[in-house]
């Protein structure tokens, strides 16, 4: 019987993918960026699609349903009625968005059929095309490829069509969405509101704020709570719009939010970051934490289940992830590694599989934890491509075998080397999860600060995550799950704190010159680390790089950062890593069983 093929879009806002299913099984999943070099390319995903085809050995012609991730029409309702309700303010962002919508995304079935027709001129079923809603692509993205027959759902990202945060319930192959929350309340935009006003970029900068939060002290936090947002004990929330120019304006926040915070306003660009400002950002993640706990509890009392499911792009805030587990308010949270814009591809497409077509959740395969497969969904290169690019640029390299790929490059990471390692299926989502990866060793006390400035290019207060044997974790880790997707964060062991005292009495970034733990490479200033747990099932090289390091050193943790440099997305193929490689200072780069040093 012929296999049914589903294709998911999301694009046109930020971070633009592509989606496969094949009879409910999630075949490929990638972001648009990795081909393009856009960071967060929001424009049609046209070479993931011709990756997806070309992978799979299929055309247009044989997709079933080509599935959009949200719906326009009612995302243009939300434009026109929150311009009403905000006029005569906002009047110049109005006529300067007004065109667009009337000229393309009005009639974007339109747009999209004639993109995929330049993709395969003979597709020409513009019936095939569906439509999502947003929020609900979140939720099917989160539950469908969780491990749980039964589960909650949270959604909190910045907004969809109207929604900004949505409750649901998932039930074998039924999905629901019980409550929500619309614009222009919204905790995505609330933090992306200080991202803006720290001077990070919005979309893009969220997680430095996170990393950014542990410097400082919560000193705003009642100001935030006084002033900007009403938080019921259900966790609904309404936010005082005189403060913020979102809505209808072109920025994030305007002169009164400004001098709510004194005027610490920092520029986009500046290198200098003040004490009040990493106030700030402790003070905004702190509020946010506890917005993200009562909604839990909330969910918990209402619809009494014991599991919780993540998506969104706040699902993305590892620290408030951890405060979750930390309470154990649920048994089990599972969330989609893929939890930003880029995810609404696939859960387009679960939604309509599960709720429109009425098919069963396919069982899991080859032992993996969930349906994801690790989310390791991209473009791979065997052992002849690999080779054939090396010769064709004039590399000199090894190839090795198995055991001595491990020996070797062990030993390397030992001696203070940075390893680019790139292997297998790149990942879909945000992480780099060992498949495109720079790696090193997390027991170094200047490691975090020579790959940030020497490696990164980046602030050198951006912390590093640890990738760790899942055997070994609550050796090193206060937690009692794994945490396959580099998303949840916990303290290090006080077996293993060092200088405990010397790190509370120091402030600021001069806390980066404590040594703080047994691995203080990826020991954050707060004793906090956003953990990798690795097994031999869903990246066997990884593990078995981490074990031969471990039977070396008798520590079975190394620092995973994304194969990139600042403001490029993680590399996907084999000329993007060795670009990256050289104007880098990578010590060796590792490709499949090649490597190739400087």
């Amino acid at each position: 019987m012929k296999k049914k093929f589903l294709l998911g879009i999301a694009c046109y806002y930020h971070d633009s993918s592509a989606c496969l299913l094949g009879d409910g099984e999630i075949l490929n999943a990638v972001q648009e960026e990795r081909f393009t070099r856009i960071k967060n390319d929001s424009s049609f995903p046209t070479n993931s699609i011709k990756f997806i085809l070309k992978k799979n050995l299929i055309k247009l012609a044989d997709i079933d349903a080509i599935i959009f991730y949200e719906k326009p029409f009612l995302k243009f309702e939300r434009l026109l009625e929150t311009h009403l309700a905000f006029a005569p303010i906002g009047f110049k962002s109005f006529l300067s968005s007004i065109p667009v919508w009337l000229k393309e995304k009005l009639f974007q079935k339109k747009l999209l059929f004639d993109e995929l027709k330049k993709i395969d001129k003979n597709f020409n079923t513009i019936e095939k095309l569906k439509f999502s809603e947003h929020h609900l692509s979140h939720a099917a993205s989160a539950f469908f490829p969780s491990p749980f027959n039964s589960s909650s759902i949270l959604t909190l990202d910045g907004v969809g069509e109207w929604a900004t945060s949505t409750i649901g319930h998932g039930e074998g192959k039924n999905l629901t969405i019980l409550k929500e929350i619309n614009f222009p309340h919204s905790i995505g935009l609330l933090y992306s509101a200080f991202t803006y006003y720290l001077g990070f970029k919005v979309n893009d900068g969220e997680y430095k704020l996170m990393g950014l939060a542990p410097y400082g002290e919560p000193k705003f936090k009642k100001i935030i709570y006084d002033n900007l947002i009403d938080i019921k004990d259900d966790g609904s929330y309404k936010l005082d719009m005189s403060y913020f120019d979102y809505a209808t304006g072109l920025k994030m926040t305007n002169s009164k939010f400004n001098d709510l915070f004194k005027n610490n306003q920092r520029l986009y660009g500046d290198n200098n970051i003040t004490k009040d400002q990493m106030n700030i950002a402790s003070s905004i993640q702190q509020v946010t934490e506890e917005i993200i706990l009562k909604i839990c509890k909330n969910i918990k009392i209402e619809t009494g289940s014991k599991n919780l499911c993540l998506a969104g792009g706040v699902a993305l805030n590892c620290v408030a992830n951890g405060k979750i587990i930390k309470e154990k308010i649920f048994d089990n949270i599972w969330i989609q590694p893929a939890s930003g814009d880029a995810g609404g591809s696939l859960g387009a497409c679960l939604a309509y599989w599960h709720n429109e077509l009425n098919a069963d959740r396919p069982l899991k395969k080859d032992n993996y934890s969930d349906n994801m497969r690790g989310s390791l969904l991209g473009p791979e290169f065997d052992d002849d491509e690999i080779e054939k690019f090396l010769n064709k640029n004039n590399v000199n390299f090894k190839k090795l075998n198995d055991n001595d790929l491990y020996q070797i490059v062990s030993e390397e990471i030992i001696n203070g080397k940075a390893i680019g390692w790139f292997q297998g299926r790149m990942e879909f989502g945000p992480r780099a999860l060992g498949n495109r990866s720079i790696i090193a060793d997390a027991r170094s006390e200047k490691m975090q600060r020579n790959l940030n400035l020497k490696v990164k290019f980046r602030e050198s207060f951006r912390p590093f995550a640890p990738i760790v044997l899942e055997e070994k974790t609550k050796e090193y880790f206060d937690i009692n799950e794994t945490s396959p997707y580099m998303l949840k964060v916990a303290k290090i062991n006080n077996i293993k704190i060092l200088n405990e005292t010397e790190n509370r009495l120091t402030e600021g970034f001069d806390r980066l010159k404590v040594k703080r733990s047994e691995v203080p490479a990826v020991t954050h200033v707060d004793y906090s680390a956003r953990i990798q747990t690795v097994n031999s099932v869903e990246n066997p090289k990884l593990h078995r790089l981490l074990n031969t390091f471990y039977e070396k050193t008798n520590c079975p943790i190394l620092i995973n950062t994304s194969f990139n440099i600042n403001n490029e997305p993680i590399v996907c193929n084999l000329e993007d890593a060795f670009n990256c490689f050289k104007k880098t200072n990578i010590d060796t780069l590792v490709l499949g069983n090649f490597i190739i040093s400087k």
